[in-house]
């Protein structure tokens, strides 16, 4: 059978200072060590490391406005165009917008396989030289 065993502030509550002591020393923040969250790297330091590990440190900041530019290279380019040849989506002229495909820029790794004229935001350094070559033509587009 399960006894039920009272609280001992519940004993003691009625009878003036209920256990503390004197009225005074009962008073104010003192008495528990601190108001909120002071000590919480000194004497309540096992207190935050069970509650709150992570309440301490820095955690870093977030770049706002920061819009990473989406990249391909020439050689995935290649793979997009056989695919499209393949389906038959081309009709006359290979014009081709990175920006229907989801990407901003165009890279300089790889060869061209086909002629095309490829529109883009940006481009690599080299790439305006490497599509001349082979006889195909970058041009920006905002």
């Amino acid at each position: 059978m399960v006894v039920k065993k009272s609280k001992k502030i519940l004993k003691k509550r009625g009878h003036r200072t209920a256990g503390y002591g004197g009225q005074k020393k009962h008073r104010g923040g003192g008495s528990r060590g601190g108001r909120g969250n002071s000590g919480l790297h000194k004497h309540k330091f096992i207190k935050m490391l069970k509650n709150d590990p992570d309440h301490f440190g820095k955690t870093g900041f977030k770049r706002h406005f920061v819009r990473k530019m989406r990249a391909i290279n020439i050689e995935e380019l290649n793979n997009i165009v056989e695919k499209m040849l393949e389906e038959k989506k081309v009709k006359g002229e290979l014009k081709i917008n990175l920006a229907e495909f989801g990407y901003d820029k165009l890279l300089g790794k790889g060869i061209p396989k086909y002629k095309m004229i490829v529109e883009a935001k940006a481009f690599s350094k080299n790439v305006f030289k490497k599509l001349e070559e082979y006889g195909c033509k970058a041009v920006t587009v905002e």
